[in-house]
């Protein structure tokens, strides 16, 4: 791959757990950034725990070589919160844009079970009908016309335990919203929802050419198989494991990037590799996931 074109991050999701805030409670930011930064990573996303003053990240960061790309975003236009969500999405713009990110990755929250204590793989995921898509579509055509005014793009994050979590959910939100509305690809939830290498290839093969973000993930397919048979939650499963850095899963990421690779993509590749930081040490899983990718990519 293209070093000029693809840019290497990783998520503070592996040293500091947002959701599950006792997972790295003892992981300071400094040392966080540090770590991604001498394990080879340019660029990272963005945790609870970074100053939100721009002028003491960007000191902090650029001390380490390390850029912000993109920061995660609730939405919820399916509950029919547009005004809100508009206003929060506008300030959480600006933020980013002062960083220089490029790139806003959204995740429909309306209804979902991620952080519930619910089956993952039960019954209970949120279903849209047909006016919750229309809300959706609405809201995001929206959001990508002020992002535009930036010079920046929205995309979507398909995340287990959403209304936009399946290939067919992927296919609707693709196919409701404006073409400047764009897909964030995630291996890691694009496998564990559809339970397959290929299936989860399918997804990026047809949308690689609106996808615009990328999240590297991999999955332990026997975390997922206790979670099925015991009706674990979500979170239940990243305490557990269900995720880690590629190359150290059951995804053979080696066909991801030939076809991000064949499609031109140019973008931010980001290892997002939720785990309990006790149980698997942040920095050296970080140096594991990066020396797969050179191994695999050359950059």
């Amino acid at each position: 791959m293209n070093s000029n074109k693809v840019k290497l991050g990783i998520a503070p999701i592996g040293w500091t757990n947002d959701d599950l805030p006792d997972l790295g409670k003892e992981n300071t930011f400094e040392q966080c950034i540090s770590e991604m930064a001498l394990s080879g990573f340019t660029g990272c996303e963005v945790g609870s725990k970074y100053p939100r003053d721009t002028n003491i990240l960007k000191h902090k960061l650029k001390a380490r070589g390390l850029q912000i790309c993109n920061a995660w975003f609730s939405t919820f236009f399916g509950d029919g919160k547009k005004d809100e969500t508009i206003k929060s999405f506008i300030e959480h713009m600006n933020f980013l844009h002062t960083m220089g990110a490029k790139v806003i990755g959204c995740s429909e929250q309306s209804g979902s079970i991620q952080g519930l204590n619910k089956p993952i793989l039960g019954k209970d995921k949120r279903i849209f009908n047909d006016k919750e898509w229309n809300l959706l579509a609405e809201g995001y055509n929206e959001l990508a016309g002020i992002a535009a005014e930036k010079g920046m793009k929205v995309s979507l994050h398909h995340h287990m335990g959403t209304a936009i979590q399946t290939t067919a959910e992927v296919d609707r939100y693709m196919a409701e919203v404006n073409d400047d509305v764009y897909l964030l690809f995630d291996t890691g939830h694009a496998y564990y929802s559809e339970g397959s290498q290929e299936a989860m290839l399918n997804i990026l093969r047809k949308y690689v050419d609106r996808t615009v973000h990328v999240h590297l993930k991999d999955v332990r397919d026997t975390i997922v198989a206790e979670v099925r048979k015991n009706n674990l939650s979500f979170l239940d499963g990243v305490k557990k494991g269900t995720f880690t850095v590629p190359g150290d899963g059951v995804i053979d990421f080696k066909p991801v990037f030939e076809i991000l690779e064949k499609a031109g993509y140019e973008g931010w590749m980001v290892v997002e590799a939720e785990q309990d930081p006790a149980l698997a040490d942040p920095f050296d899983y970080a140096v594991k996931g990066r020396r797969y990718i050179k191994e695999n990519t050359g950059i």
